[in-house]
């Protein structure tokens, strides 16, 4: 267990540089989310047809998987808009509201009990974003886009482990780049003619970033949370996800200057946030000792009754 916790916290420090990456690529939020399925898709094909790892799925299955990448396409767009309305430091912030929603959609699709300790970890951390980050309303629709994105993310984690039990980490990350590239092909074109785009091509600059964001921050990141989600709730890796928005605002201050002080409201949210993410941590291992001591008690009885 102690090995997926790891791999989750890899996972988070990866994920760090997809929002700082957002802000260094310049091109709009569309392309830099089409450019990012189309480098990795392509990538990550080769690699399977070089390790003979490809497979097929029935019709069902491909509607279901390529589904998922097309609301992974919706979260990015949203995500990066965010970003690109305001600054790295608000689209971070807004989306660690995703460990509210996981407690809150994880119990209507599982059809489970709704957690109060869960309940009570979120609010913690909603408290620790509150005090991190003033409110500011010229970047009010920023927030906005960054809230959206964090209930697309949390609902895709979710969705995602449901579909993960049936397939392998290459084949759901092969068809969900898949149906990202069909949703965000489909809206290319639109946006293109709305907005009077003339060139989908990058400039060297952004080609460069693409690629690190596509091979990185994309087929190696999301191939750990798959293998994470495989062991931990989605609950636990959305809310160990609330440390994201806090390495990358540390990052963005550091690179980008968006936060030129540090006060003791900082501090206090960044405190609350870790203390929501240990506790958390520290129950989930908890419960899983204790489900193994009431699994090795019962065998034992067995074996004694024999």
């Amino acid at each position: 267990m102690n090995q997926y916790f790891f791999k989750l916290h890899l996972s988070i420090f990866i994920s760090c540089f997809t929002g700082i990456l957002g802000r260094v690529i310049t091109t709009n939020e569309f392309l830099l989310v089409w450019n990012r399925f189309l480098i990795t898709g392509i990538f990550f094909f080769f690699i399977l047809l070089i390790t003979k790892k490809f497979c097929f799925v029935h019709a069902k299955e491909f509607w279901k998987i390529t589904g998922l990448g097309a609301l992974l396409a919706i979260h990015w767009i949203l995500f990066y808009g965010s970003i690109k309305f305001s600054n790295v430091c608000v689209g971070l912030v807004a989306y660690s509201t995703v460990g509210l929603f996981a407690a809150i959609l994880e119990p209507i699709i599982l059809k489970r009990k709704f957690s109060i300790r869960e309940l009570f970890f979120s609010m913690i951390t909603i408290c620790g974003i509150i005090l991190i980050f003033s409110f500011d309303f010229e970047h009010r629709l920023g927030l906005i886009l960054g809230i959206i994105s964090a209930a697309v993310d949390a609902l895709f984690t979710i969705l995602n482990k449901v579909v993960m039990k049936k397939h392998t980490s290459n084949t759901m990350l092969f068809y969900e780049l898949l149906g990202g590239i069909i949703l965000t092909s489909m809206i290319i074109p639109i946006y293109a003619k709305v907005t009077n785009l003339t060139s989908i091509i990058p400039t060297f600059h952004d080609f460069f970033y693409l690629c690190i964001l596509s091979l990185c921050c994309t087929v190696w990141l999301y191939k750990l949370q798959i293998q994470v989600l495989k062991k931990l709730s989605a609950f636990t890796v959305n809310l160990t996800y609330n440390l994201e928005p806090v390495y990358t605002i540390i990052l963005a201050m550091v690179i980008f200057n968006e936060a030129k002080e540090l006060n003791l409201a900082f501090y206090l949210g960044l405190g609350l946030i870790i203390l929501s993410v240990v506790m958390q941590t520290i129950c989930a291992m908890f419960s899983k000792s204790t489900a193994n001591a009431k699994v090795a008690e019962t065998v034992k009885i067995q074996f004694n009754n024999q």
